[in-house]
């Protein structure tokens, strides 16, 4: 069983209306996921970050999005969070913004998460930083979770639809 957090790209794409084909594949292989997960025996568990984020968000299934994540557990996010944040930011892993990119891989390393579920490829899902980031985290003792897009969790192939 794997404990994976879920961020907030996630429940935002499950209801995304883009027509654009990038768009449709991405909201399908999250409802796809998703749905697929929360029947999987997997721990999906989010923070009142993504909550945050969703309530704040101007898009017209914000409330569906917010009652997707409902059921999910939440992680805290405490002041060793917040240190952890801040070594990121120090370190110039992530954007200065301590409330986004920072907090939610934090969150999900600290609490030793296997995976950080995103569409997020700039900051979070990027190979370009996963050796930066195993760095960070080995240095303050915390794990180093995987960081992927819903794609790559899904279990069946992408040609099985």
């Amino acid at each position: 069983m794997a404990r994976i957090y879920v961020e907030t790209t996630i429940p935002s794409f499950y209801f995304d209306v883009r027509s654009a084909a990038e768009m449709l594949a991405r909201r399908n292989w999250t409802r796809r996921w998703f749905d697929a997960a929360r029947q999987s025996g997997d721990e999906l568990v989010t923070s009142l970050a993504v909550e945050a984020e969703l309530r704040n968000g101007d898009y017209p299934s914000r409330q569906e999005a917010m009652a997707l994540i409902g059921g999910l557990a939440l992680v805290d996010l405490d002041e060793a969070v917040a240190e952890v944040v801040d070594a990121y930011i120090a370190h110039r892993l992530m954007p200065r913004d301590p409330a986004g990119d920072a907090l939610h891989l934090a969150a999900a390393s600290y609490h030793r998460c296997d995976f950080l579920v995103t569409w997020n490829c700039e900051h979070l899902a990027n190979a370009n930083k996963f050796g930066h980031i195993r760095r960070i985290n080995t240095m303050l003792g915390i794990g180093c979770p995987v960081l992927v897009t819903p794609l790559e969790l899904l279990k069946e192939g992408i040609d099985d639809e």
